[in-house]
């Protein structure tokens, strides 16, 4: 989980700071590789609390599934029965 966060993050960065160097280049520019830099850092900080969310809300789910029958309450038995 902990390598799925650094990729989460460094895939948008390095790709938006490659795109801008060669825009630069092909251009005659020097700023667009830093502009696209903070582009590609909030993308992956994006990533991150939407990876980070699925994993919590996933772990609530099953948190809620294993705690279900320890509540004390009486569950239903086989059909018929009541």
């Amino acid at each position: 989980m902990i390598g799925q966060f650094g990729i989460n993050i460094l895939v948008p960065v390095g790709a938006c700071s490659f795109v801008g160097g060669v825009l630069d280049r092909w251009l005659g520019t020097s700023f667009l590789v830093i502009i696209l830099f903070f582009v590609g850092a909030v993308a992956g900080f994006w990533n991150i609390y939407r990876f980070s969310r699925k994993i919590f809300e996933k772990q609530s789910d099953e948190e809620a599934y294993l705690h279900r029958g320890r509540s004390g309450k009486r569950r239903k038995g086989k059909a018929g029965e009541k």
